[in-house]
């Protein structure tokens, strides 16, 4: 897994970044010093995703091997039987040979119906076992098709259930969650560490749907704005650097060539000990992702 495991850098995510917006962004994204992208087939963007790719392998700028592509499987897929399809679909829309690394997206299967973004009135939940999945997985990494594989949104109890099966082949390599200050996840974190599971957070700048009349958004939270004062960084720099400190891997979203910039220029700076003791000790606490375990 090269050096993820223990890795301190930011990176790139394509969440939520469509067609010419995520090719443009990648594109800026890769001559800007990224070298890792977060992808997934529900994201409905890896063709434009591997355009990006491509294009600056041809240019010169990178190489594939300079570069770390992490997918995921999605929720439809988790049958054993249609694992390796929906990797080697994700492949081919990404116009690459390999992953580095595939997540098993949720702990969790759902029937498709008609489309892979579900309603409440067309998602069924299946008889799905993730030991199953994660045995279809680690066959990918023996034909060659991807590097590692992990896990993403998987709490304690159910990774102590992965990591109980007793014919195992590859421990999960990272664990993928939500975390930022309003979540900061610190049990779970700390467990998957000591596992040697390395953890990468995403929606770590908050979300810009929060705020409601009786809250403020993460990133104007007076004390997170105070810090980077004192910093003289932005409130966004600073809640990167947050997670970079806890050994935690940061996938900050953004379409926007200053703030893509501006989320990399976290290592110039150090949270003293007391400004992460006061970040981890914020009492508000909110959950971006609509699914909840």
């Amino acid at each position: 897994l090269r050096n993820f495991n223990n890795s301190i850098f930011v990176f790139l995510v394509s969440f939520q970044s469509h067609l010419e917006k995520a090719k443009d962004s990648v594109k800026f994204a890769i001559d800007a010093g990224y070298r890792l992208f977060d992808c997934a087939y529900m994201y409905q963007n890896e063709s434009e995703v591997g355009d990006a790719i491509q294009e600056k392998i041809k240019e010169g700028a990178v190489t594939r091997e300079d570069l770390f592509i992490i997918s995921k499987l999605w929720c439809t897929f988790h049958e054993k039987s249609l694992v390796k399809e929906a990797c080697q679909n994700t492949l081919t829309a990404l116009k690459l040979d390999y992953l580095d690394l595939y997540l098993i997206h949720w702990p969790m299967g759902f029937k498709l119906i008609c489309s892979i973004f579900l309603t409440p009135f067309t998602l069924f939940f299946v008889n799905t076992f993730l030991s199953g999945s994660l045995c279809a997985m680690e066959d990918l990494v023996e034909i060659g098709l991807v590097k590692a594989i992990g896990i993403a949104n998987f709490n304690k109890n159910q990774i102590e259930q992965l990591l109980s099966k007793p014919d195992l082949k590859y421990k999960p390599a990272n664990n993928q969650i939500e975390s930022h200050p309003y979540l900061p996840q610190e049990e779970l974190i700390k467990y998957c560490q000591s596992k040697g599971i390395s953890v990468t957070a995403y929606c770590p700048l908050g979300s810009p749907q929060w705020p409601k009349p009786e809250d403020f958004s993460l990133l104007d939270d007076p004390q997170i704005k105070e810090i980077a004062a004192k910093h003289k960084k932005t409130s966004a720099q600073v809640v990167i650097r947050f997670q970079v400190q806890r050994n935690v891997s940061v996938i900050p979203k953004s379409v926007t060539p200053h703030h893509i910039e501006e989320n990399l220029k976290v290592f110039d700076f150090e949270l003293t000990e007391k400004e992460m003791k006061t970040i981890l000790s914020f009492k508000k606490r909110h959950r971006i992702s609509s699914i909840t375990l």
